[in-house]
């Protein structure tokens, strides 16, 4: 199927590694250029080398996103190589464990600034461009938002926020034509869910009770399956009608009956 994504200029946050290099692959395959924002590093150059040997064109940005200014600047360089921006991908967040009993007022504005504030930023400054491409944007936000955890209260704001943002800005962007969704993963099996994982005495024993909680097939979702939900909500033509949307990617984590869905 033609998603009309050839030759399309997509910014991808935290594109490197995890969830957004699988964005990022699946972008590159169906003909869009990437352009991955991201940290230098082994894992990063690995995931670019397999770009480049696939004969995928990209564009590399070594940037984090700690500032308005970078993400400016972000936007600007992507312009002034391609002349066009077609999608943006929010996509970075760290569960940085930042609690209400444990936290503290300072360290959880730090989370809410770190999970959220560049969300906004590279949609304003990529806005005046989608307006000209008619593009759309993709947020990764997470359950979290929706179900809570425990302990991570700074995390959950700025998840249940890229939420809210997903449908504010679906509805005052909808006059330019620009579409606006948000996809919920659960969980992913990515290397960073391996790290956290290895913090544990029996990390085997610890997978093995969070995929009994995951109803279909009990087993986590792969970074592939949130890529493929990316480009799916950047296709101008497989999700012309879709914006405003919270699409879950979970494996019925979130919404399916676990005493049904048990066996």
């Amino acid at each position: 199927m033609n998603l009309g994504l050839q030759d399309k200029i997509v910014v991808i946050t935290a594109g490197g590694t995890g969830i957004g290099a699988a964005i990022a692959h699946a972008c590159a395959a169906e003909g869009a250029v990437p352009v991955i924002v991201s940290n230098d590093g082994p894992a990063v150059q690995a995931n670019l080398e397999v770009m480049r040997q696939r004969g995928h064109a990209f564009h590399f940005i070594d940037q984090w996103l700690d500032s308005p200014e970078k993400c400016r600047l972000i936007v600007e360089e992507t312009v002034s190589r391609f002349g066009r921006v077609d999608g943006l991908v929010n996509n970075i967040g760290v569960n940085d464990k930042v609690g209400l009993e444990d936290g503290n007022p300072a360290d959880f504005l730090k989370s809410v600034e770190r999970n959220l504030w560049h969300y906004y930023s590279m949609a304003h400054y990529c806005l005046p461009h989608l307006k000209l491409s008619r593009g759309s944007i993709v947020n990764t936000a997470s359950k979290v938002g929706y179900t809570g955890q425990g302990g991570t209260s700074g995390y959950a704001a700025a998840k249940g926020a890229q939420l809210a943002l997903t449908r504010e800005w679906a509805v005052e962007l909808f006059p330019y034509g620009i579409r606006v969704n948000a996809i919920v993963p659960a969980e992913v099996d990515t290397f960073a869910y391996q790290e956290w994982l290895a913090t544990f005495e029996d990390p085997a024993a610890k997978l093995a009770a969070i995929v009994e909680n995951i109803p279909f097939e009990k087993r986590m979702t792969t970074p592939a399956e949130i890529a493929s939900t990316a480009v799916f909500l950047l296709s101008p033509i497989a999700s012309a009608h879709t914006t405003g949307q919270h699409i879950f990617v979970d494996g019925g984590y979130v919404h399916l009956d676990r005493a049904a869905t048990a066996h």
